[in-house]
């Protein structure tokens, strides 16, 4: 069944059906800054974080996404992160450098909406992702999902970073 979040209070209902802690992740096709396409499971032997956010350009999503650049350093190159929104390429590339956002990948949904549709996170009728973060293993199962159910609101930092630590090291 499909969840719902609200944006700026108004309600609205992601396609897909939201994956689960024990499932593999799906594959699912990305863009690169180089207009290139990444598979998730290129991804696969690495223990990943992947947060979605609606538009690296607001403020909620810079703040989030600042956050865990800063915190991931301490994870070591045991974890990879990763930030996937509809921005264009070029955008992610551009906020990432004038930001001084080196300790994650930036990854564009905007072509295929896989990922957003495979996760059960696409806002269809505004066409964004909803604010969620994953944590999958070096398996590729998912070992944590926390969907914010109010997008303009930061998601829970402490919980996610106890998770990591639980489910990472």
């Amino acid at each position: 069944m499909p969840e719902t979040v609200m944006v700026q209070g108004k309600s609205f209902t992601l396609k897909g059906n939201m994956v689960k802690v024990g499932d593999k992740a799906p594959d699912c096709l990305l863009t690169n800054e180089k207009l290139e396409d990444i598979t998730l499971s290129s991804f696969e032997g690495k223990a990943l974080l992947i947060m979605t956010v609606p538009s690296l350009d607001t403020p909620v999503c810079s703040k989030e996404v600042h956050r865990f650049n800063q915190e991931l350093g301490r994870f070591g190159e045991g974890l990879t992160a990763i930030a996937i929104s509809m921005d264009l390429p070029f955008a992610q590339k551009r906020w990432c450098a004038a930001e001084d956002v080196d300790n994650l990948i930036a990854l564009s949904d905007y072509k295929n909406r896989e990922f957003g549709e495979k996760f059960g996170i696409l806002i269809p009728d505004l066409g964004l992702l909803a604010r969620s973060i994953f944590i999958l293993g070096a398996d590729g199962k998912i070992l944590s999902v926390h969907l914010v159910k109010e997008t303009s609101e930061e998601p829970n930092y402490d919980k996610i970073l106890e998770d990591l630590t639980l489910r990472i090291g």
